[in-house]
């Protein structure tokens, strides 16, 4: 190990922070006015004749916005009031405590210090360890309200004493938080905490401050979160962590999941520092005109970086009304739930990324409504079976339709290779004949890349529906310990690049699944492909396909939610019996054939497209055929 020496560059720096430390000292040293001020309120408690009123540069508070003080704190008021003004009074009648307040779901403190959450237990859940769920802990976050006064300070709400009072009514807590200049004067933090609900009203309200807060400097809240690690794979975890806002009256976007990602939204309604399964979320009910939101990355080597996943800001402006601070908001801490984000009403659920568009509705609409009866009866892991048994015999017919075009395709191949033979020396005579000739017989590859196209909607909602489920989190399945999370059935002593240092068996397994449904297809698909001169050798290119595509998904899943795995393991089981079905049982080659020649024998009218094809690749001949003569 290297030892530490003390350096040139170190030795300066002790020398300024001494002499910094010094000048402060003696800047802060009590003037003769001072001890003069505090011999006399000396002689006033004596005397016990009447308060001490003290003048400041540009604000003069009354005698009575101070309770008696004794002598011995004299001292320690007039620095206060040089350093804080008129805030003075609650940093002198104000002590660093904390204030424990529980709901059924939520165990609180509320730090004098600042007026915010110190820490946020959610008490129905625990982490990968077993360990309670903590939001904040430790000063992983803040909340700050920067402003400037009209003494010409500059302060900060994080850095002052609040002094806390708590009411009950029913079954709602009130906490409130006010920062005093006198009992009447006051910046006042209210929570509302109710039972069953993990949502808080939170208001933010002066009163008897307009002469104090100067309104010409701008008032910024500064809301900051480190968020902890709370799943097995860290890396997993952090994939599904990031900033999700909500601005323009309904518009939702989020940072994205860079290094460093910044943005600005205008009129902003809720920004939610959201983690993979659980969620902070400021709500105004009046949109905040401009905000600054930010989120890094904390996460560069998972082996080191082991308790934070990212670092969250917001920094909002704060408008006065009147000259007073008055805003209504909202704060969510609890699970990223689709069911319990959807049932405020405030466009939460975009929170939890079901994808864009008809992604999101299909799992909105079908898929969440469809897992949340089977689980209701289902274990969870059976549940995931079921629906996809579900799915994959709903798709079926599509398959068929996939399966029988690639037949047809399969039965014309001999005579498609003819008329390119035929015609090798005009690729658009060839092209003709081609399209004559699978229109005459009803077969076409469009016809068979459609129904693979009607499926990926399909398939991409079920890749954003299983990890984003709640419910999976911490649900045992065979040897899944946590569907929300890999599954281990071996630990490697070493550590494999994109692979990791453990083997998940459902992963494997989903693998072994996609080489042989891949096996059953390739040949299929390559027997209806031809060769065409110039073109790459379709027929090693599927090889490839079968066996990088097995590879990838093993390195690729190995880290990803088992759930997951298990449904793609499913999923290609269920489309292997499917095909042998359909193979076997279902489609009769030599009666396709004889159907496809019954049809070349009958006129079939060409649809518009068809004619429009034919005739643009006419004139595309004609205009090649007059070049050439020309030349």
């Amino acid at each position: 190990m290297e030892e530490k020496k003390l350096d040139l560059n170190s030795v300066i720096g002790f020398i300024l922070i001494f002499g910094i430390l010094m000048f402060m000292l003696w800047k802060n040293q009590p003037t003769p006015e001072e001890l003069e001020a505090q011999e006399k309120a000396k002689q006033e408690q004596v005397a016990a004749e009447k308060k001490a009123k003290e003048k400041e540069a540009s604000f003069v508070e009354a005698a009575e916005d101070f309770s008696a003080t004794s002598a011995s704190d004299s001292l320690k008021l007039i620095a206060l009031k040089n350093k804080l003004g008129a805030f003075a009074y609650s940093a002198a009648n104000t002590s660093n405590e904390e204030t424990l307040v529980e709901s059924d779901l939520l165990a609180l403190k509320f730090s004098n210090k600042g007026g915010y959450l110190s820490e946020v237990r959610l008490k129905e859940f625990v982490d990968f360890k077993g360990n309670p769920i903590y939001l904040i802990k430790d000063n992983n976050a803040s909340f700050n309200i920067n402003f400037g006064t009209t003494d010409s300070r500059i302060l900060n709400t994080k850095d002052l004493l609040f002094a806390p009072t708590i009411t009950k009514n029913g079954d709602v807590t009130v906490v409130s938080m006010k920062l005093k200049v006198s009992e009447s004067k006051f910046l006042e933090y209210r929570y509302e905490l109710k039972e069953g609900d993990y949502m808080m009203n939170f208001t933010i309200r002066s009163q008897g401050l307009s002469e104090i807060i100067n309104s010409s400097q701008d008032i910024n809240l500064d809301w900051n979160l480190k968020t902890y690690r709370h799943a097995k794979s860290i890396s997993y975890e952090n994939r599904y962590t990031e900033v999700v806002y909500e601005y323009e009256e309904g518009k939702d976007n989020y940072l994205g999941q860079r290094e460093l990602s910044d943005d600005t939204a205008e009129d902003l309604t809720y920004v939610a520092f959201k983690q993979h399964f659980f969620t902070s979320v400021l709500l105004s009910e009046e949109p905040i005109k401009t905000a600054s939101l930010e989120s890094r990355n904390l996460v560069q080597d998972e082996d080191i970086d082991t308790v934070y996943t990212k670092a969250f800001t917001a920094k909002m402006p704060l408008q006065l009304k009147g000259g007073e601070l008055s805003q209504s908001m909202d704060w969510y801490y609890g699970p990223t739930d689709y069911k319990i984000l959807n049932k405020y009403d405030r466009n939460l659920d975009e929170i939890v990324p079901l994808g864009w568009g008809i992604f999101g509705w299909i799992n909105r609409y079908l898929f969440i409504p469809f897992f949340a009866f089977l689980s209701g009866f289902l274990p969870y892991g059976i549940a995931i079976i079921v629906m996809t048994i579900s799915i994959k015999l709903l798709m079926s017919f599509v398959q068929y339709k996939q399966f029988l075009s690639q037949a047809k395709m399969k039965i014309l191949k001999p005579e498609l290779d003819a008329i390119r033979e035929k015609y090798k020396d005009n690729k658009m005579k060839a092209q003709q004949e081609t399209l004559a000739l699978q229109t005459k017989a009803g077969a076409s590859p469009m016809a068979g890349c459609l129904p693979a196209l009607i499926q990926l909607p399909v398939f991409y909602a079920l890749f954003q529906f299983f990890p984003s489920a709640f419910d999976l989190r911490q649900k045992s399945f065979l040897w899944a310990e946590d569907l929300s999370s890999y599954d281990t059935i071996a630990e490697l002593p070493f550590k494999i690049p994109f692979y990791g240092d453990h083997v998940s068996l459902f992963p494997l397994l989903a693998s072994i699944a996609i080489f042989f449904y891949m096996r059953l297809t390739t040949g299929q698909q390559v027997a209806t492909q031809p060769q065409q001169e110039g073109m790459p050798d379709m027929g090693k290119m599927m090889k490839y396909m079968m066996y990088f595509s097995p590879i990838m998904m093993l390195f690729f899943f190995n880290n990803y939610a088992s759930g997951l795995s298990l449904y793609y393991f499913i999923s290609n089981l269920i489309s292997i019996g499917i095909i042998l079905v359909i193979k076997n049982f279902i489609l009769d080659e030599d009666k396709i054939h004889a159907e496809m020649q019954e049809k070349k024998k009958k006129p079939k009218k060409e649809s518009r497209f068809q004619q429009k094809m034919k005739q643009m690749m006419e004139e595309a001949e004609k205009q090649k055929q007059m070049q050439q003569k020309r030349k």
